[in-house]
């Protein structure tokens, strides 16, 4: 059998390989079938797109919560800055050498209790000097008043001249002028000798000895000594804007705001440097009557009990008081409301789930929360969180907010840090 060539016509080649058996008529039938139908199935011959037959995207959800009025006591939060209920500067009062410390630096003293020692021997010296003068003066006394009662008969009975008597007489009132030049002599004398016992004017914590033994105080001036300060209770001063005293007085003039009780004024909270709230409340003394003109401000003063001696003088601190009361104002959550140099402002999704941006007053923070006093109506949803989510006029769906739980083993959350200014 001659083997075909590559070239050589299909019509050449033996009838035998071209014949078909019916398997294989069969299965080309069934492959021009099922053809036909995919044919059939796209017109067009070009498969659907993935995702043309889906619809819109779902609203993106925000957090909200729902506005209600309340009657809010405004708290205005204020620096200030402690200081000591009473101070004595403890000085050298007599001239001497300082013989001895007695007392422990940073400890509490009582009042007349024996802090330095100065050198008392000249001064007792002195007072010895003026006792024997004493004595000498009233020896003196005792023989011109026993010579001018020895001469008043004489004189009425003119044995003696009206003159000698006279003179006697004179001798005696200085006798007794001696005397009490002598006894102020002893005083002065004794005040020097307790002046070198250096004493505690006041109940107080003393600070730092500022000289040592050895030391000459006193030497033509007062050496100041050690500083006494008494510290419970303790006293806090702070200031407030001018223009913030006017419009507080404006709005309660017009009705806005009602003046706080009695009591809730006069007492005042503290707030430490690190954030904690001092535990103890104080009470407000009074306000200056005049403004600082080169500050501006207004300056108050506190009073509070020390009992431990935490304050100490010389903190900074920060003072809230209520100093009136709104009828009608909204606590919200301080992330809901963004704030910028110019204005605070928040979101609110109104009908259909599209939001809007509204400008609002505070009157400032509780709990954690801002006072909203202006700005918003009853019963409006306004965005805590989802602010991302917003894209321009795109609708919202909004749902109710949840806190976050207080930590475990917390009595009360602490109120939250005033967030960064964003604008809206």
């Amino acid at each position: 059998m001659l083997a075909s060539h590559p070239h050589t016509p299909a019509s050449t080649l033996s009838p035998k390989t071209h014949r078909a058996t019916p398997f294989t008529r069969l299965v080309h039938a069934l492959g021009i079938g099922l053809l036909s139908s995919l044919l059939c199935a796209c017109p067009s011959g070009t498969p659907p797109a993935p995702g043309a037959n889906a619809g819109p995207p779902p609203a993106p959800e925000v957090s909200v919560v729902t506005t209600q009025f309340s009657q809010v006591g405004l708290s205005t939060e204020l620096p200030g800055r402690t200081e000591a209920f009473r101070v004595a500067q403890v000085r050298a009062r007599v001239a001497g050498i300082l013989l001895k410390n007695q007392f422990k630096e940073g400890s509490d003293v009582k009042a007349d209790q024996a802090l330095f020692q100065i050198d008392a021997a000249p001064y007792k010296a002195t007072l010895s000097s003026a006792q024997a003068n004493l004595a000498k003066a009233q020896a003196n006394l005792a023989q011109t008043q026993a010579q001018a009662d020895r001469y008043k008969p004489l004189a009425e009975a003119h044995a003696i001249s009206q003159q000698e008597y006279v003179s006697a007489v004179a001798a005696y009132k200085q006798a007794q002028a001696d005397v009490a030049v002598a006894q102020a002599s002893i005083e002065s004398a004794q005040l020097n000798v307790n002046y070198a016992a250096v004493r505690s004017p006041i109940d107080g914590r003393i600070g730092r000895a500022l000289v040592t033994e050895g030391a000459l105080v006193g030497q033509g001036e007062a050496t100041p000594l050690a500083v006494v300060q008494q510290i419970d209770p303790i006293y806090v001063n702070f200031t407030q804007s001018a223009t913030e005293v006017m419009r507080l007085r404006s709005d309660l003039a017009n009705g806005k705001l009602q003046a706080a009780q009695a009591a809730q004024a006069a007492k005042v909270r503290l707030l430490l440097e690190d954030g904690s709230t001092y535990p103890l409340s104080g009470q407000l003394l009074f306000s200056d009557l005049s403004v600082d003109a080169s500050t501006g401000q207004v300056t108050l003063r506190a009073q509070f009990p020390n009992p431990k001696g935490l304050l100490l003088p010389g903190m900074f601190v920060r003072i809230q008081t209520q100093q009136a009361t709104a009828a009608q104002a909204v606590l919200l959550p301080q992330q809901a409301v963004l704030r910028n140099a110019e204005s605070d402002s928040v979101k609110v999704v109104v009908e259909g789930g599209k939001v809007q941006t509204r400008k609002v007053k505070l009157g400032g923070e509780k709990a954690g929360q801002w006072i909203v006093l202006e700005g918003l109506k009853e019963a409006e949803q306004v965005v805590v969180e989802g602010f991302q989510k917003m894209k321009g006029d795109a609708p919202v769906k909004a749902v109710p907010w949840k806190p976050a739980p207080a930590p475990a083993g917390a009595n009360a959350p602490a109120p939250a840090a005033a967030p960064a200014a964003a604008r809206p």
